[in-house]
């Protein structure tokens, strides 16, 4: 049995280190729900509201739903809340057993709106909330929702509605309830029977005791033509039709290597979808955790339902729309409609219900460093050491599994990390942090800690069967934490206390990985859907895409306990789902060294940026491979203007720390680096900003440009907030670079070479060159004293850069706290707005309430688009009163932009002031 186990595992390890086989994961055709649910067709839908059964109440509109065809009840409820936003669920009437509903992701919700229903009729009616209204149509069910008097989102307009009841499976007489045996009977009649009570894939047997479960139905966004979101997918950010390929997969799975262009599943799904178009931007969230499939159909098609009239559609005179069908293997249809009317209504609407990214701490935002794995104490300590001498800036470095004692998570190798406290103290003492690596497989041996106790609790997922789940990773031989089962959980989270893991420390992170979960002798390299949660007497299938978020989640609660609620966590989940960003950051997995892994990691972190996952990043470098110094430094170039920068390797690549290379590249990368640092006040700001209202960090073009349709399609450049332009260079050997420059005036950053747009230019993008440019019409805040890392930056002086637009205004904002603890929630920060206005640049406090004393002033002051020098420039503050400052002018060009620098206001940056140009 041992050799076996042995062969088991080493063959395991063979198919991690190859390219992705598309033979280890299913296609629709191999998943028989997506089948069936494919098949249903469109114009011929069964289910019809009951109008006698509607029934009204302070919280919404609730009756019953009947499908004609198997004559099975289910129940329809709608729920008007807050900030125009519906919700609609479907549920079986009279279960055999109760259907699973997702408890984790929501944190709101449950605000409803004031609204009155109108127009009740057999035919069905209107619901009318807020500014928005729904029209229902009962027969067959359709529900068209409105923003004003603007059709947005039509629900079952194709007919595609389908919900498959539990039942018994019929042996010998029938036992099922009553209307069971018609249920039975017309199912037994359709087409495709094959997978409705087990399914075998690659010689596992997915066993359904109660039959078939999916639902599934069509959500058309009227009058549009892009839709976004549904990480995650190595994809374009505005989603293909899938009507002659495979849909888009939402599955968390450990795929390696993963394919670009590509609709497959990879290790997080967020089933969040958004619709833009240039007068109205709207959103839904399909609330299902199980597995599930999106087609997408852009229309008009003379040969499907129009969501205007209900009947079959005449071709081009109904509107363009993009119809999307989803469906999930298990679970009830809950359905989030979020109406808008502009992009950023949509992210404050998703964050009301989901949760918005939380303030992480600073060190955060700088850069990390990490390979699988760095090999014992003294290769930190040289590391560390490394990045000064080469004078790097680096705020975190990482450990994977290799440091752990035989892969048992809160452990160590005692031969190799013998003394991780003091290992850990000297990179504190340079102001850096330390991540280790904490997995959900345990190792199964009875003298493993925290494997013994989680046994002897009986905290591990079980078979179906009822023992508990043994499956295959790292380790070799694992059980995995049941963590819907709260004891199982708060656990966990305790383990982290310093007592517990010894060797931690309070500057001691996580890095939760193979989350999805990872299981590799499991069907599709993760955990059998017949195993059992005992904690909420579920099968794995009904949470399998929320259980990576369940540890993460856990992972977050053990760093708030050994703080005492005081320090900030900072963890990396590479499972995620809708809730994730409350609590975790974000990487998109096992990339390889290419060019096209560099190009799509664009797309794919904009697509996570929109469906709230807003602190992510991609492995600089590629995980696998070994990059050249050409594709290397364009990637530490791209990473330096995405929100999370860590460089990761696989354990048989070359070392590749910045130091190993030429001088030139080493040169590149500590540029790139330093750019990094001096924009942190920017990227600091815009992540208090997100906590407050869901605005990404990273945005697409379109956020910022909602009527410039040339932008709805652009996703191999972003914006930083909506200040920066940034064109990452990912085409080999290419010194140049395609830029589309939105409306407005765009300032390079380095040259300050001045663009108007709407355009299209080719720049000049040497290999030591970004191309990232400021807005004209915004202030930046900067630290241009860049030091071995960001906690040492603290108490430094600001740069304040104003890029002046066509009318020769520009604002920002400015916020400032200790950046490492949650005092900030009591009121200890500094949150300020910046403007200039006809030669006047002020300061003043945005919040009033917020009080915190910082050593940091004003340094300079940058003054771009100025197109003449000034004659005296003053400064007005109550501490200083009126003074007369230094500065310099450097003309301008046709091409070029003017520059005024002012140098050593030296007023402190807590203090509201006034510079006047004269």
């Amino acid at each position: 049995m041992a050799r076996l186990q042995r062969l088991l595992l080493s063959a395991a390890l063979v198919v991690l280190v190859c390219a992705v086989d598309r033979n280890n994961f299913k296609t629709c055709d191999q998943s028989s729900f997506c089948r069936r649910h494919r098949a249903v067709r469109p114009g011929e839908s069964p289910y019809v509201v009951l109008g006698s059964t509607l029934s009204i109440t302070d919280e919404g509109v609730f009756g019953d739903l009947l499908n004609e065809k198997t004559r099975v009840f289910f129940t329809l409820e709608l729920y008007p809340l807050k900030d125009a936003t519906l919700r609609i669920k479907i549920n079986e009437k009279n279960p055999i057993k109760q259907r699973f509903e997702e408890p984790y992701a929501l944190v709101g919700g449950s605000q409803t709106e004031q609204f009155e229903v109108v127009d009740r009729s057999e035919e069905g009616f209107t619901l009318k909330f807020g500014s928005s209204h729904a029209v229902v149509k009962a027969k067959p069910l359709k529900i068209d929702v409105y923003s004003g008097d603007t059709l947005v989102v039509s629900a079952n307009a194709r007919g595609l509605l389908k919900f498959e009841h539990y039942r018994n499976k019929l042996e010998g007489e029938p036992q099922a309830p009553e209307g069971e045996e018609e249920a039975n009977a017309v199912l037994e009649d359709e087409e495709d029977t094959n997978g409705l009570w087990e399914e075998t894939f690659k010689g596992h047997t997915d066993s359904k005791p109660h039959g078939p479960a999916s639902v599934g139905m069509d959500i058309s966004f009227v009058n549009s033509k892009h839709v976004y979101g549904i990480p995650e997918h190595a994809d374009s950010l505005s989603l293909k039709e899938t009507t002659s390929t495979e849909p888009y997969r939402l599955y968390n799975l450990d795929v390696f290597e993963y394919e670009v262009d590509n609709p497959m599943a990879l290790y997080g799904s967020v089933p969040v979808m958004v619709s833009h178009t240039p007068k109205h931007t709207s959103a839904i969230f399909w609330h299902n955790a199980a597995e599930t499939w999106v087609d997408i159909k852009k229309l008009p098609d003379r040969n499907v339902v129009s969501s205007i009239t209900g009947f079959f559609s005449g071709g081009d005179s109904d509107p363009p729309q993009m119809s999307t069908h989803w469906s999930s293997e298990s679970g009830i249809i809950d359905l989030f409609v979020m109406l808008g009317p502009r992009p950023l209504d949509v992210f404050r609407q998703y964050g009301l219900l989901t949760g918005n990214t939380n303030l992480p701490p600073l060190f955060s935002l700088g850069y990390h460093q990490c390979r699988w794995n760095y090999n014992d104490e003294e290769d930190v300590r040289q590391v560390n050491e490394n990045f000064d001498q080469h004078d790097l800036p680096m705020d975190v470095l990482w450990l994977d599994i290799e440091h752990t004692d035989g892969k048992r998570y809160f452990t160590w190798d005692t031969h190799k990390f013998s003394n991780p406290l003091e290992m850990t103290a000297n990179l504190t003492a340079r102001g850096r942090k330390l991540v280790t690596i904490i997995d959900p497989h345990i190792k199964r041996d009875s003298n493993y800690f925290f494997y013994k106790e989680n046994h002897d609790r009986d905290l591990f997922v079980h078979t179906k069967d009822g023992s508990e789940f043994d499956g295959w990773c790292w380790p070799g031989s694992s059980s995995y934490l049941d963590l819907t089962n709260p004891e199982a959980r708060n656990h966990y989270s305790d383990t982290y206390m310093l007592d517990r893991y010894k060797g931690s420390t309070l500057d001691t992170f996580t890095w939760n990985d193979m989350n999805e979960p990872s299981v590799f002798n499991g069907p599709e390299i993760t955990m059998q859907k017949d195993n059992v949660h005992p904690g909420l007497g579920v099968e794995h299938r009904e949470i399998h895409n929320v259980y990576g978020m369940l540890f993460h989640q856990s992972t977050y609660e053990g760093q708030l306990r050994r703080s005492e609620g005081r320090l900030r966590p900072f963890i990396l989940t590479r499972a995620f789902y809708a809730g994730s960003q409350r609590s975790a950051a974000v990487w998109t997995g096992d990339n390889t060294a290419d060019w096209n892994h560099l190009r799509i990691s664009e797309p794919m972190l904009l697509a996570h940026s929109v469906t709230g996952i807003t602190h992510i990043g991609a492995d600089v470098g590629g995980f696998f491979g070994n990059p050249d110094a050409y594709l290397l430094t364009r990637w530490y170039q791209a990473a330096a203007f995405q929100p999370f920068m860590r460089a990761h390797a696989h354990l048989d690549t070359k070392r590749r720390e910045p130091w190993l290379f030429d001088a030139e590249t080493l040169s590149i990368i500590r540029n790139t680096l330093r750019h990094r640092y001096q924009y942190l006040p920017l990227w600091y700001t815009l992540f208090y900003e997100n906590e407050l209202t869901g605005a990404p960090p990273m945005r697409p073009l379109w956020v910022e440009f909602p009527e410039d349709e040339t932008s709805f399609d652009v996703d191999y450049e972003h914006l930083v907030g909506s200040a920066l332009l940034v064109r990452p260079v990912v085409t080999e050997g290419s010194n140049t670079a395609s830029v589309y420059f939105p409306p407005g005036v765009w300032y390079d950053v380095i040259d300050l070479t001045k663009y108007t747009g709407p355009s299209s230019t080719t720049v000049s993008a040497p290999r030591d060159k970004i191309p990232v440019y400021q807005r004209g019409g915004s202030i930046i805040p900067r630290k241009d004293r860049v030091r071995r890392a960001s906690s040492l930056m603290r108490e430094d002086p600001y740069t304040l850069v104003v890029a002046l637009d066509a009318q020769d205004k520009a604002q920002g904002t400015l916020y400032i706290d200790d950046e490492h603890t949650f005092d900030y929630r009591q009121g200890k920060f500094l949150y300020m707005g910046l403007s200039y206005e006809k030669g006047v640049l002020t300061s003043h406090r945005l919040d009033p309430s917020g009080i915190y004393e910082t050593g940091s002033w004003l340094e300079r002051v940058i003054i771009i688009g100025l197109d003449k020098r000034p004659a005296k420039v003053t400064l007005n503050s109550a501490s200083q009163g009126t003074q007369v400052l230094e500065s310099s002018y450097e003309n301008g060009s046709s091409v070029h932009a003017g520059r005024l620098t002012i140098r050593k206001p030296g007023i402190s940056i807590k203090e509201d002031f006034t510079i006047t140009i004269q």
